[in-house]
């Protein structure tokens, strides 16, 4: 559904189209939709969006807006992430409200995955 003034859609640069696919389809059991060799999309992952084929990442440290995902097991995806070809950047660590980490995609784009505080 569709929401006046709310998140859509969101679009990431992929200098590897190919490679992008086949880490997020390993690390987060994503599908995709190629619409001709330089843009795939996915659907349902909790917003809709596509990789677009660039030579540029999205980091933080170069001023891009850090997406997260949610993990119900963290060191579990943490592992998924890197045996699908991605690498941490900031290993596991507490934050107000959870722990998380960052990693890379193969092309180089940032992002993060949270979860709940360890239960005492």
């Amino acid at each position: 559904m569709n929401i006046h003034g709310k998140i859509n859609y969101i679009e990431l640069p992929a200098a590897d189209i190919g490679a992008v696919k086949d880490f997020f389809s390993k690390a987060f059991d994503w599908s995709f939709t190629d619409y001709g060799p330089d843009y795939t999309a996915f659907a349902n992952e909790g917003v809709d969006g596509g990789f677009y084929r660039a030579e540029a990442s999205a980091s933080v440290a170069g001023g891009s807006a850090l997406i997260v995902f949610y993990s119900e097991a963290l060191e579990d995806t943490r592992n998924r992430v890197i045996q699908s070809g991605g690498a941490i950047t900031k290993e596991i660590f507490d934050f107000p409200g959870g722990r998380r980490f960052h990693f890379s995609d193969p092309n180089g784009n940032e992002f993060a995955v949270w979860s709940e505080p360890l239960k005492a």
